[in-house]
């Protein structure tokens, strides 16, 4: 039987290596290349057209591929005959509903990565959709109410500085717009963030666009 051809991408050699040994002791996979940034993934996809990828969420980024959800959502359109199982540590439910949403064949918590792996490739083998046990919880929307409650936790400068950032402006666009300093609408936007229950740039404006209050 021929086996199935996997690229796996992480910027932390350990994880690397751990998934690795992982996958060369199932038979039904080998591993064809592996990359540590998101443009060296890219080339390897472009040089392997791989079935399966294994990445990291939150790989070292540069201008034309970033990371995160930006990454992600690159990936699925440029090589849309790639099942893509996402690795991270990452647990914000809107964030976790974005992947799937934009197809992603599953997603493991690193913490979890040991126990699920396993399971993950038995799904990937048979072309299945890979549904954590550990996170079917956590990737349940927050109801409105919850949602709700958030927003309203944020001050009315807060909801001003979320509605530019989604807009497109940088944190010293919103400052020049708002006529207030570079660090007081930092501090704004990470008080927000805090708030929200958001850890990156990309998790707060997919926060944004899902909730529907800032655009």
């Amino acid at each position: 039987m021929r086996q199935i051809n996997v690229v796996i991408a992480d910027d932390h050699p350990i994880v690397l290596l751990g998934v690795r040994e992982i996958i060369q002791r199932d038979g039904r996979f080998q591993v064809v290349a592996q990359a540590t940034s998101s443009s060296q993934l890219v080339d390897e996809l472009h040089s392997h057209a791989p079935e399966v990828l294994i990445t990291d969420f939150n790989m070292p980024g540069d201008s034309a591929y970033g990371d995160g959800l930006k990454l992600i959502e690159y990936l699925i359109r440029t090589f849309p005959r790639t099942q893509i199982l996402v690795l991270t540590m990452i647990s914000n439910s809107l964030i976790l509903l974005r992947l799937h949403e934009l197809g992603v064949v599953g997603v493991i918590q690193k913490n979890h990565l040991y126990e699920e792996i396993q399971s993950a490739l038995d799904a990937l083998a048979s072309k299945r959709k890979y549904q954590s046990a550990t996170q079917e919880s956590a990737s349940v929307i927050p109801n409105v109410q919850m949602l709700d409650e958030r927003i309203a936790s944020l001050s009315p400068r807060e909801i001003e500085v979320l509605r530019l950032f989604v807009s497109g402006n940088s944190v010293s666009d919103i400052a020049r717009l708002l006529s207030r300093s570079t660090k007081t609408v930092s501090a704004q936007k990470i008080s927000a963030m805090r708030k929200l229950e958001v850890t990156s740039d990309h998790a707060l404006l997919s926060y944004c666009i899902r909730a529907g209050e800032f655009q």
